[in-house]
């Protein structure tokens, strides 16, 4: 790197005694001198700054490649990593023009979520053991067989052994009352809290869940963080009235169980002091709504943690018709009813609507083909 110095010539003013007019040749040699260290120490100083510059580049560089290195396996490809390189590069190539250290940052993804992280709870009773629990086990259960618990109102030895063990007696009341659904949501929250997964995922025994979209689409989400993701069945928050000091009004939102909700491990322990070890079934009582509402009020009014809106969660409030085929394997959960003689059903060709009423069969072997009972 070149640079010119600029010599000022300085004019001193020797006594008058020196007639010849000649400089001191002391003070010519002092001048001299200040003018070579000068010279070395302008010199030295750019040469630092010019080495220092390279060295700051080549060590964020590396520290960014690195880092990018490590996290190849998450990115599951090669682009974004070249595209970050390539931003950084443009960074240091501005830095050389403008002296400026850029700042190396990277997105932090979410901890990578597998199906043994994932707790899911099927809240049914006695009489649609039969009825409803034979379809689940027959399609979505093969797909999370060790993740999926049943929770029941008696104790069954017949279903017990189809589970592989896993149906729980939760001891509350078969009937559909508010106190009886919220006796069992309580268990299967228990439940989870002393089980090691990341994630509690409840559905009912009328949904369908595509499991490994379930578990793509929780690898979005942090179980460190707190998040309560669902779909709601209302168009406006709902407002009931607070009596327990002075009587107030209060809004919230809430997932409807029928489609299904998941919470993280997080939000789950910030919940326990008000929901574990019965006092989720008082709360209930308390504001005299089912299951779902109350797990809505502890979560959005109590510790005022928002609902995030999943359109994937389907419930058999809305006409499962109008789910186009397309985007059959983008969706989490499904389900279904029956109104006087009309099914409320996925519009999906495969069986015989007399042996697959609500469509399970035909939409698990349109999601799963290779299942050894679906048509070849």
């Amino acid at each position: 790197m070149s640079s010119q110095i600029e010599k000022k010539v300085i004019i001193v003013d020797v006594d008058n005694s020196n007639s010849s007019g000649k400089m001191n040749p002391k003070l010519r040699r002092l001048i001299q001198t200040f003018c070579v260290v000068l010279l070395v120490s302008y010199t030295t100083l750019l040469a630092y700054q010019s080495l220092s510059r390279a060295t700051i580049n080549n060590s964020l560089e590396s520290v960014l490649s690195e880092k990018l290195s490590l996290k190849d396996k998450d990115f599951g490809g090669s682009f974004e990593i070249e595209e970050s390189r390539h931003r950084l590069k443009e960074a240091l190539s501005k830095s050389e023009l403008t002296s400026e250290i850029p700042s190396a940052t990277a997105t932090v993804k979410p901890p990578s979520t597998t199906l043994h992280d994932v707790f899911i709870s099927v809240k049914t009773t006695k009489h649609y053991h039969k009825s409803r629990l034979l379809i689940i086990l027959k399609t979505w259960f093969q797909l999370a067989k060790a993740q999926t618990w049943f929770f029941t109102d008696t104790d069954d030895p017949e279903f017990q052994l189809k589970t592989n063990g896993h149906m729980i007696n939760t001891n509350c009341s078969s009937s559909h009352n508010r106190k009886a659904l919220c006796c069992k949501m309580s268990v299967e929250f228990d439940t989870f809290i002393d089980s090691d997964k990341k994630w509690f995922c409840h559905f009912d025994d009328d949904n369908y869940v595509n499991v490994p979209r379930l578990v793509r689409f929780l690898g979005d989400y942090s179980p460190r963080e707190d998040w309560y993701l669902g779909k709601t069945s209302i168009q406006a928050p709902l407002e009931i009235t607070n009596r327990e000091k002075s009587p107030q009004k209060v809004k919230f939102w809430f997932a409807t169980g029928g489609a299904g909700f998941c919470l993280s491990r997080a939000l789950a322990l910030k919940m326990m002091p008000v929901a574990s070890g019965g006092k989720f079934i008082s709360i209930g009582e308390k504001i005299r709504l089912p299951d779902d509402v109350t797990m809505g009020y502890i979560i959005e009014h109590l510790l005022k943690k928002p609902l995030t809106v999943v359109d994937q969660f389907h419930s058999h409030l809305e006409p499962m018709k109008f789910i186009r085929r397309d985007i059959l394997e983008d969706q989490i959960s499904f389900s279904y009813s029956k109104n006087k003689e009309e099914w409320n059903v996925v519009k999906i060709d495969g069986f015989d609507t007399k042996y697959d009423t609500n469509r399970f069969l035909s939409l698990h072997c349109y999601l799963f083909p290779h299942f050894h009972f679906c048509p070849r």
